[in-house]
């Protein structure tokens, strides 16, 4: 983020241009305006007051009741407990339906210990001008009561908040953000040449760059000495501004550094003279070296980090932070002013290694201008002999700023190529002009070369984005593209789609989606099938997260498990996720998974007095199962159900769903004990794992129109019958031998009814099925519903020895 404030940026643009005309234009050239805070409109209801009368209140001892003139002539009486609160004295005054940003409250008319109170003597901290709140604010006798107290106290300039892009380090200063409104013609950039000051004696601190044979992490180093400088509070002028984007005002030589680093995008540091010893070494730190920061955190280095050192070890972290030790103080007298440059890389990995950030790293991590790191140092100085005095040194320089030019061969038909916008040369020219480019050349194809602060422009379609967000984003014509004379092919593809339909169906049933970890532990990996070498990581984010998961339900049976911790037993979650079974592309698998905790029924989740149902068990799984295949696409005719499954289930209460023995879709039932003590978790507890590239594709029609709906105009029949069967018989298996008799007339047949016992010879059972006849041509007769049904009982006999139940 960048902030500045409108009066900041009148600095350096001259323009007549409103607030909100360059809040819009600096959007539209890519500098995106993330809020617009205007105190004057925060702070209207504030105003000058002066305190005719301080008398202490009747029934409390540290308040005082006063008579407040706002201006109007007419005193208000306001109930206050600040210790500075007197007669005679001028502060701030709040009236009732003021917002009080401090307490976050707005003020009304009340009664303290029976004294009505009209307003309020505000201080500055209620206010979140600063943190004091010792006592409310007081204003200098010439204060002109009655006034806006924004406008009196300069915080009537509104601010500016800037998100910008990773590669503009040029916007990270007013200057360079005027030059780009300038070029977009929203007024004229103020650019006045800094002038050299010129040194009084030999600058009495060397530096060296000291990388050895690693690579240099400072280009280039500049430092100035500055004796008998007389530190203190900065100008009233240079306070606001800071404190109007949320920087705190400490002291002149830091308030200094503060205002260059966001006026100029430049990044400075100063050392109290004093306080170094020896001369400077810029250098790799050492593994284990610590440096006491100006955060007042002790921060450990190693030795891909750059430091700055003196004779007594590192004093401070190279681009990022200075060290304690050598700040400034009120005592300072002599200063060393240090602008240098950083390998941009090396500071973010450091600022990421620490958890550090600053507003240095933040420039230095995105480039800065190599050709002002000796201009700035210029500015810096004579702002420090203005307000603080004092007599400078020679600039001593080690390494070198300077940068090989980059020209770039530009066509100029390039922009219209890439953007669909025609802009002259004469327009691309001006543009590129006003933003620091060098042009030479008049043809279809000129040399463009890039200003030093433009570190990010590489190449010409870096040109042609210059070029066209300047001219403006939003002169670019919406054109759709060409889709040409085939007919378009389906956006989703076919898991994409199974995807998005397995989790309607999941929401459907009454479960609740999960995202969890694609990494598990070894132990549980294993468990579920998994933990090869080639799938464990080589850099875990944590001991029990070390391999890839071969398996949705350990992830989510840790998560029922967490929730039945904290109180909520009853859970049912599911997740649609990969799983992984190798390191080849066609190991990874899309899984659809659920589970179902305790009293978590399809039904209702909970106890409840109408609930009859009890706890959950493996045909709830099933169930679950078989409804989010028949949403990807199943035909629910091809599925089948054999009893048993992997070892993490129950081995007599789960199953097998698959469409012949060649192709498992996946499982269901309950955990197997042994698993859930593994898990470290408790049940009941049943899931479901399906497998969504497993399903086959639907056979391709000739056209993507429904096929016609037929519906027959006459009365289905239904028949049951039960058959006595070898205990061992599948029902499926009776199931499939009945559908066998007529394909066509039979469109239906469910189990009602499983029975063993007395009746029921031992080692058999009685399994009764309903079947469904649907007529196509005509009404059936009674003989050809005989017909059929003595057909059914034959194949029934004939495929698994069934015989009807007498």
């Amino acid at each position: 983020m960048m902030k500045l404030t409108f009066g900041w940026l009148k600095e350096h643009l001259d323009t007549a241009r409103s607030l909100d005309e360059i809040a819009h234009k600096l959007t539209m050239i890519g500098l995106e305006v993330e809020r617009i805070e205007d105190k004057a409109k925060l702070f209207a209801p504030f105003v000058v007051a002066r305190v005719v009368e301080a008398k202490p209140h009747p029934n409390a001892d540290r308040l005082r009741v006063c008579m407040v003139d706002t201006g109007d002539g007419k005193p208000i009486q306001v109930v206050c407990g600040a210790p500075n609160a007197r007669t005679g004295m001028k502060g701030v005054f709040a009236p009732p339906g003021a917002f009080i940003p401090g307490k976050n409250l707005t003020l009304s008319i009340g009664k303290i210990r029976d004294v009505e109170s009209a307003g309020m003597l505000v201080s500055a901290f209620e206010l979140q001008i600063s943190d004091d709140h010792e006592g409310i604010i007081e204003l200098p006798d010439d204060a002109p009561v009655g006034v806006p107290y924004a406008k009196y106290a300069g915080l009537d300039d509104p601010m500016i908040e800037i998100n910008l892009t990773p590669n503009r380090g040029d916007a990270t200063g007013v200057h360079g953000i005027a030059r780009d409104l300038a070029a977009a013609g929203i007024g004229k950039l103020k650019d006045a040449p800094i002038k050299t000051v010129k040194g009084q004696f030999p600058c009495p601190v060397k530096v060296t760059l000291d990388f050895g044979a690693t690579p240099s992490l400072c280009p280039a180093f500049a430092l100035r000495l500055m004796r008998g400088v007389k530190n203190g509070p900065s100008p009233d002028w240079l306070q606001r501004r800071l404190t109007a984007i949320g920087l705190r005002p400490i002291n002149a030589l830091v308030d200094i550094t503060n205002f260059i680093t966001y006026d100029r995008g430049r990044p400075l540091h100063v050392f109290d003279a004093a306080e170094v010893r020896g001369n400077l070494t810029v250098r790799r730190a050492r593994t284990g070296e610590t440096l006491l920061a100006l955060d007042g955190k002790t921060y450990t280095l190693d030795d891909t980090m750059c430091v700055i050192a003196d004779d007594d070890g590192v004093e401070s972290l190279a681009g990022i932070m200075g060290g304690e030790k050598t700040g400034c103080s009120e005592t300072t007298s002599d200063v060393l002013i240090e602008s240098a440059l950083w390998v941009p890389m090396n500071i973010a990995q450091t600022g990421r290694k620490l958890g550090v950030n600053s507003d240095a790293r933040y420039r230095f991590e995105r480039g800065v201008d190599p050709a002002f790191m000796v201009p700035g140092l210029e500015l810096a100085t004579r702002m420090v002999m203005d307000l603080c005095g004092g007599t400078p040194s020679d600039v001593m320089v080690a390494g070198s700023a300077a940068t090989p030019g980059r020209v770039i061969d530009f066509p100029i038909a390039e922009t219209e190529r890439l953007t669909g916008l025609a802009v002259p040369f004469v327009e691309a020219r001006r543009i590129l002009d006003s933003l620091g480019f060098k042009i030479a050349g008049q043809g279809a194809q000129v040399k463009v070369t890039a200003p030093s602060w433009r570190g990010d422009v590489q190449d010409k379609a870096d040109l042609v984005e210059e070029v066209m967000r300047i001219s403006g984003v939003d002169r670019v014509a919406s054109v759709p593209f060409d889709r040409g004379e085939a007919p378009r092919k389906p956006v989703l593809t076919p898991i994409q789609l199974r995807t998005r339909k397995a989790k309607r169906a999941f929401a459907a049933r009454n479960l609740v989606e999960a995202v969890t970890w694609s990494f598990i532990s070894k132990k549980h990996a294993e468990l579920f099938g998994g933990g090869k070498p080639e799938l464990a990581l080589a850099n875990p984010i944590a001991a029990d997260l070390s391999d890839m998961r071969p398996s949705l339900i350990p992830g989510l049976v840790a998560a029922a498990q967490k929730n039945a911790d904290r109180g909520f037993p009853d859970a049912a979650l599911f997740e649609v996720g990969q799983i992984f079974r190798g390191d080849r592309p066609e190991d990874q698998f899309t899984a659809a998974a659920g589970i179902r905790r305790a009293l978590a029924k399809p039904s209702g989740i909970g106890r409840h007095w109408t609930k009859r149902d009890g706890e959950v068990d493996a045909f709830d799984a099933k169930a679950d199962a078989l409804a989010v295949l028949a949403a990807a696409g199943v035909p629910s005719s091809a599925l089948q159900t054999a009893p048993g499954g992997p070892a993490w289930f129950h081995p007599g209460r789960s199953g097998t769903i698959q469409i012949g023995p060649q192709n498992v879709l996946g499982h269901f039932g309950e955990l197997h004990p042994r698993a859930l003590e593994a898990l470290d978790a408790e049940g009941p507890l049943v899931a479901f794992e399906v497998i969504l590239e497993r399903i086959p594709e639907p056979r391709t029609r000739g056209t993507r129109a429904k096929p016609v709906l037929e519906l027959s105009p006459f009365q289905p029949v239904q028949r049951d019958f039960a058959f006595v069967v070898d205990r061992q018989v599948k029902a499926a298996d009776i199931v499939r031998a009945a559908q066998s008799a007529d394909r066509k007339l039979i469109t239906g047949i469910t189990v009602f009814d499983v029975y063993e016992g007395q009746g029921i010879a031992p080692g058999r059972k009685s399994i009764a099925i309903a079947v469904t006849l649907q007529p196509r041509e005509q009404t059936m007769t009674d003989a050809e519903i005989e017909a059929l049904a003595a057909r059914i009982v034959a194949e029934v006999g004939k495929r698994t020895g069934g015989v009807l139940r007498g």
